[in-house]
């Protein structure tokens, strides 16, 4: 018997991951206004199949969402263990912009505010993010009042400055995160007018 149920597991495992992958790219496309009808005909789909594994769109928005924080908050620990904090956060910020460029980050703050799972998985994130400053502040690598969620928030800010020009290159957010992450230095720094926000 156990042998007879096994690939059903191994189908819906499948089915799970090419609905996952298809709504990343619908969402990328559309926003949270994709439909369900186009997320199940991109992953080859019935959309009966969807339901069985999203009860409901908000599901699968906060599934996506939920795996992307999940994926950087991975990148973030493993640099945590660098050996050079200056590169570590020059890795994290590139890799956190690459994910931003792919999905959008209205969608992720869309997910983030509907759903207390995504809202805990950017709060992981945002945690790592942390701890990645902090280990570049006692190298005096940044300066001392940065904060997780200013680097964050700058890199989303060097994403949206890229799309804003006309007829942008898709790699042009590298230049002005290279300018972003230079600017964190301690040198010749101000002191900053206001606190740091809590979150991005």
């Amino acid at each position: 018997m156990p042998p007879a149920a096994r690939p059903a597991r191994v189908d819906a495992v499948r089915n799970r991951a090419a609905l996952l992958a298809a709504a990343e790219a619908e969402f990328a496309e559309r926003g949270t206004d994709a439909s369900i009808a186009g997320i199940a005909q991109r992953a080859g789909v019935a959309k009966g199949t969807v339901f069985r594994h999203f009860a409901t769109k908000d599901d699968l928005v906060a599934a996506v969402a939920s795996d992307r924080f999940a994926q950087l908050e991975a990148v973030a620990r493993r640099l945590a263990e660098s050996p050079d904090p200056g590169a570590a956060l020059r890795e994290f910020t590139s890799a956190t912009a690459e994910v931003l460029q792919q999905q959008g980050l209205t969608f992720l703050r869309a997910a983030s505010e509907c759903s207390p799972v995504v809202a805990g998985s950017r709060d992981r994130l945002l945690a790592s993010a942390d701890v990645l400053v902090e280990r570049a502040r006692r190298d005096g690598i940044v300066r001392a009042d940065v904060t997780g969620a200013d680097v964050l928030l700058l890199t989303c800010a060097t994403v949206h400055t890229a799309a804003a020009g006309p007829g942008p290159a898709p790699d042009l957010w590298r230049r002005y995160l290279t300018i972003v992450v230079d600017g964190l230095r301690p040198e010749s720094a101000s002191p900053l007018p206001v606190p740091a926000p809590q979150q991005p």
